[in-house]
């Protein structure tokens, strides 16, 4: 019989003048919803966001795998003072600067390709992401394998790679991952110096969770217990919430 995952304590307290703040979005500080386009960030999120980064002197960013365009949209005014690591890694924006990558071409042709296959298709959704493209099946499980079965025709076409996700399948940009973006904002001020502590959900968090504890940081699992690199863990997106208004 195979064994349990470990029961993970919950985190410690932050400290601001040591910590530095990185939070996967979806899953983590959003439920996570049947459409993607979906998201709300309510007033509550928001200001939380806000103390966080005063707290933290601007030692706040999100890592997500959308892009930096999707974060800005959905935080609007709040975003102006967070950095973004977005698109699993490949894009950057910090200080208002941001570096990004060059979109494919055959993540075009891909993206062509799975918006013809799934035309019509009540359930299915495709998001559009700057460095990827995503099929979500959330609402129609039953088309899991034809999603997969589609992206992994251009697995290996211009760089791609399939990422695994929560009822989704997603084509984006090899190369990059959510460590390898955190490893370039933690070289950067403010966040340089500061033990990096970063929150996610998903198996797309695992690299970011090694990269913390290589720094002499710590990941923390959101949701339920599973093998991980996060040395602790939080039920849930409103006890990530609490936890993080107790050090704002």
């Amino acid at each position: 019989m195979a064994s349990s995952p470990p029961s993970r304590a919950t985190p410690p307290s932050l400290q601001a003048d040591r910590h530095c703040l990185l939070l996967d979005f979806d899953g983590t500080l959003v439920e996570i919803v049947d459409r993607p386009d979906a998201v709300v960030v309510d007033e509550a999120l928001a200001r939380l966001l806000e103390r966080l980064v005063g707290t933290f002197a601007g030692r706040v960013a999100l890592v997500s795998g959308r892009s930096v365009a999707q974060i800005e949209g959905f935080l609007g005014a709040t975003a102006a003072g967070i950095a973004v690591v977005g698109s699993h890694g490949a894009e950057l924006r910090l200080g208002g600067h941001r570096v990004d990558a060059e979109r494919p071409t055959a993540l075009v042709e891909a993206e062509r390709a799975l918006d013809a296959a799934f035309a019509g298709v009540e359930g299915v959704v495709i998001e559009v992401k700057s460095l990827g493209v995503a099929v979500h099946y959330r609402l129609a499980p039953r088309h899991e394998a034809e999603a997969r079965r589609l992206a992994e025709q251009f697995v290996g076409v211009g760089n791609l790679v399939i990422q695994e996700g929560k009822m989704m399948v997603e084509l984006r940009v090899g190369g990059r991952d959510k460590g390898s973006g955190i490893a370039a904002l933690l070289e950067k001020a403010p966040f340089a110096g500061h033990l990096p502590v970063f929150l996610g959900d998903d198996v797309t968090d695992e690299a970011g969770f090694v990269a913390v504890a290589e720094r002499g940081g710590f990941g923390v699992l959101v949701g339920a217990e599973r093998t991980s690199a996060a040395r602790f863990r939080l039920p849930d997106v409103a006890a990530v919430r609490g936890w993080l208004g107790a050090a704002a």
